[in-house]
């Protein structure tokens, strides 16, 4: 079953149940799904990977204007951010443990061959394509310069 598709469904049983907040995330993905097949250019299907790209980018979106909310003290704001952000969240894969990343991106670096933050940009274009969908691309960087500097 495409995602497209998932969410209609979601979208029904949320209506069904009266899940405001549910409701809106899911409406938020279907709108960003259906505007990604109307650009230009663009098939009439997603992809797997550009619809679980186009996921990651609204969950960030969502984490991030909770936490702009949350730092001016407005939590009537950012809990529905989050909630929103909770349902995208069922929609991606697992996301991976620090160690486990550590793991992975110990490999890649070893692979590459890279040994001073220098060498940073290699590590993340080969990391970005193993892990996208399975780790925040900011918890990669943060991973990957700490590996890099000791």
């Amino acid at each position: 079953m495409s995602l497209s598709t998932q969410i209609n469904e979601d979208i029904k049983t949320a209506m069904r149940a009266k899940d405001k907040e549910t409701l809106e995330a899911l409406r938020a993905i279907k709108s960003a799904i259906l505007l990604a097949q109307t650009e230009t250019g663009a098939s009439e299907e997603l992809t797997e990977d550009a619809e679980l790209k186009l996921l990651q980018k609204l969950q960030k979106q969502r984490k991030d204007s909770a936490a702009i909310y949350i730092e001016q003290g407005r939590t009537d704001l950012a809990e529905p951010e989050l909630a929103q952000s909770k349902v995208i969240a069922k929609y991606l894969p697992e996301q991976m443990s620090e160690e486990e990343l550590k793991k992975v991106l110990g490999d890649i670096i070893n692979q590459v061959g890279a040994s001073s933050p220098q060498d940073m940009g290699k590590v993340m274009g080969m990391a970005s394509k193993q892990l996208a969908g399975k780790a925040d691309g900011k918890t990669i960087s943060n991973i990957v310069k700490e590996l890099l500097n000791t």
